[in-house]
């Protein structure tokens, strides 16, 4: 009894570390700051179908149905990084409050993307810093394996573009995966 007591109350305390700035700040992906002090981050996008917002723990529950309802899917985004194989509801937190806290701290943005009633997660949306030259930030997304014959994904991609265009301070973001393939990617020369 006294470990089932134990386990709940250190994932809180790690969140709780998380996000309290536990953690000292970690070496940014490149010399230059991934967005200005004086950029107001956009909060939520909408759409007549959907809401992206902030990832936070909040979501765990929801989240960890979206991604187990399509590993097999988000194997095939992600084909070297072996996610999400393996994720258990409490490594979900986890990932849940780094990804809030560096929201947070303006190093990175994930984004959920939700019914409008916020009744179900159908994807999600990050943007991150990145060290590959003639690039300022990559972006990957993804959504439910139940909703890629709906067309959502490219709905939601060619969405994103738009975004990123008209609300963001990046002149040339890459898509892994998307607007270059894998292999390319991984050529790419680095920043020092």
């Amino acid at each position: 009894m006294q470990t089932q007591i134990l386990k709940p109350a250190a994932y809180l305390l790690l969140i709780f570390y998380l996000l309290s700035g536990g953690i000292s700040p970690l070496k940014a992906a490149s010399k230059y700051p991934f967005i200005s002090e004086n950029f107001d981050v956009p909060e939520m996008l909408e759409t007549n179908n959907y809401r992206l917002r902030m990832l936070t723990i909040n979501d765990v529950i929801k989240d960890y149905e979206a991604v187990m309802s399509s590993v097999d899917h988000l194997s095939r985004v992600w084909p070297d990084s072996g996610w999400p194989k393996g994720l258990t509801l409490e490594r979900n937190l986890i990932d849940l409050g780094w990804h809030q806290r560096e929201f947070l701290r303006r190093s990175s943005f994930a984004y959920t993307m939700v019914t409008l009633d916020e009744s179900k997660v159908i994807g999600c949306v990050y943007i991150y810093p990145t060290r590959k030259t003639n690039y300022d930030a990559e972006v990957y997304l993804w959504v439910r394996e139940s909703e890629i014959k709906s067309g959502l994904d490219t709905r939601l991609f060619n969405v994103i573009k738009t975004w990123l265009d008209d609300d963001w301070p990046f002149n040339n973001p890459a898509f892994p995966g998307r607007d270059i393939n894998w292999d390319e990617w991984e050529l790419l020369s680095e920043s020092p």
